[in-house]
């Protein structure tokens, strides 16, 4: 399932989603840029690309419409330069995000079933392989129980630019669990970054596997 798909459909699940809006022309991005509000994020929709920051895919912070069809212009030349044959859709035009950024993700153990992982994001995911685990269904304090249960979880609990809504990212993963209870038919799940400020939660990017 493509990243945009994800995030449409998680938001018609009624999970808190950055607005996106796909596009398929410079003009096209700009249009929608205006509608959503700048600033805006800029990303490749593509089934060939699973790691749209690695792949050049990503561009933040555009200001403007004249910033948006150049991106977009850049972005899609080099897409088709360097993967001739390779599908592309276009791209996803989001909402710009911000805060601390944690991952929740899911997979299906062979043994046990559905994992329910949350984590921190960012340099955190890479650097500190920084994530906790529990199995699907949970119960609300095993939410907060996750989150206590990383090595950041000061970082959480007293970010750098004010204060953000732990309560939030409990109720996310609480709400992922009883979706993952409902939804037999997804086998992976990887939510990631999901930006978290004093109002609550985002969803920046998803990738659902069903099977």
């Amino acid at each position: 399932m493509l990243s945009v798909d994800a995030i449409t459909f998680l938001e018609r699940e009624g999970f808190p989603v950055l607005r996106s809006l796909p596009a398929q022309t410079g003009d096209e991005a700009a249009d929608r840029a205006a509608e959503i509000g700048f600033p805006v994020t800029l990303k490749l929709s593509s089934p060939e690309v699973i790691h749209k920051t690695e792949a050049g895919g990503v561009r933040v912070s555009l200001r403007d419409a004249a910033e948006v069809r150049q991106a977009f212009g850049e972005m899609v030349g080099t897409f088709t330069s360097d993967n001739p044959g390779k599908r592309l859709d276009g791209v996803m035009v989001q909402e710009q995000g911000s805060g601390a950024e944690v991952i929740v993700g899911m997979l299906t153990d062979p043994q046990f079933g559905p994992v329910l992982m949350c984590g921190l994001g960012g340099i955190f995911v890479e650097a500190m392989k920084d994530v906790s685990f529990r199995l699907v269904p949970i119960e609300r304090r095993d939410a907060r129980e996750m989150l206590e249960e990383l090595k950041g979880y000061a970082v959480l609990r007293n970010p750098r630019n004010g204060s953000i809504d732990l309560a939030a990212v409990e109720d996310l993963l609480f709400r992922i669990s009883t979706f993952l209870r409902d939804h037999e038919e997804v086998r992976e799940m990887d939510l990631n970054p999901v930006f978290v400020t004093s109002r609550g939660v985002k969803i920046c990017d998803a990738r659902i596997k069903t099977g």
